[in-house]
């Protein structure tokens, strides 16, 4: 596992300043000074000064494998 300080998609950026607004709605203090009180710019204000990053696992997911339907098989003569 490493940190990770650019953003390899959008996706993981919008995951990342998500979960990062979320702890400031619920109370965490603002890394950076920002002219917004809203806290999705406030997390992207974060992320834009290299304030906030995230972990990039590299455990493979693993799907489970799910049993399939029994074919019946028929001889043909």
């Amino acid at each position: 596992m490493g940190i990770e300080q650019s953003f390899d998609s959008n996706f993981r950026y919008v995951l990342v300043a998500a979960r990062r607004a979320r702890q400031l709605q619920n109370g965490s203090a603002p890394l950076v000074n920002s002219r917004s009180g809203k806290a999705c710019k406030i997390a992207q204000d974060e992320i834009a000064a290299g304030k906030v990053s995230y972990v990039k696992s590299n455990t493979p997911i693993l799907k489970p494998e799910v049993p399939g339907a029994e074919i019946p098989k028929f001889a043909i003569s």
